[in-house]
């Protein structure tokens, strides 16, 4: 890492601290506490953050995988792989808070809603994805079958977003849009997002130097004479 990279990292994780700390505030004493479902409500502004990124490291996924397929170029692979890491981590959380969500407002852990079921098949296909990259030796054919798998998996994306619907659902409706916020938790939410959004980027482009890091030692192996 050069000079100038190094500064652009320490600057991009700097923000994302400060980021992280103005949302934790906003979350846990500047938003007011919801009047029906109490401080569990709170769960709120890291799970649709959680949500939303998610969707975006897949699309990222998405397109990197037409990338590569279209140029053949390995630094697309690269970063569909590491973002799609980044993205099965977000949705997990996302599975997580949403459970932890629901015992609160409807009494059960897990219900076989359509959203939370799309969910859950989008965190098997994008488990799927790494299984595939982790199983397959060689270098082109597991960077192919990856990137179809990519653009097959993120058909589930919009499956996911548009379920509340399309189906009939437990599943809250879309408060944003909906206008069922107040200005302070709107705020807050944006500022959430936001933080995750930059930590999405940072989790990337570490993933992607190290993953190039770990090509390059591969090559420097496999060139050696004997």
């Amino acid at each position: 890492m050069n000079g100038r990279s190094a500064l652009r990292h320490y600057i991009l994780v700097g923000l994302g601290f400060a980021l992280m700390v103005a949302a934790l505030y906003m979350v846990f004493i500047y938003v007011p506490t919801d009047k029906n479902m109490g401080a569990v409500q709170r769960i709120f502004y890291f799970h649709v953050p959680l949500a939303w990124i998610a969707f975006l490291a897949f699309f990222v996924v998405f397109v990197c995988s037409i990338l590569y397929l279209t140029k053949r170029d390995m630094k697309w692979d690269v970063i569909a792989s590491a973002s799609a890491e980044v993205g099965v981590v977000f949705t997990s959380l996302v599975l997580i808070t949403g459970s932890i969500w629901a015992k609160a407002a409807w009494g059960i852990w897990w219900t076989w809603d359509a959203r939370l079921t799309a969910t859950l098949v989008l965190w098997f296909t994008y488990v799927a994805y790494l299984l595939v990259r982790h199983y397959v030796a060689e270098d082109s054919q597991r960077a192919r079958l990856g990137a179809v798998l990519g653009i097959v998996g993120f058909i589930d994306v919009p499956i996911v977003a548009l379920a509340i619907m399309l189906w009939r659902t437990q599943h809250p409706g879309a408060l944003i849009f909906e206008g069922g916020l107040v200005t302070s938790m709107l705020i807050t939410l944006l500022v959430c997002i936001i933080a995750f959004t930059v930590l999405y980027i940072i989790l990337v482009v570490q993933s992607t130097r190290l993953k190039n890091m770990e090509a390059d030692i591969r090559n420097i192996k496999n060139n050696r004479p004997d």
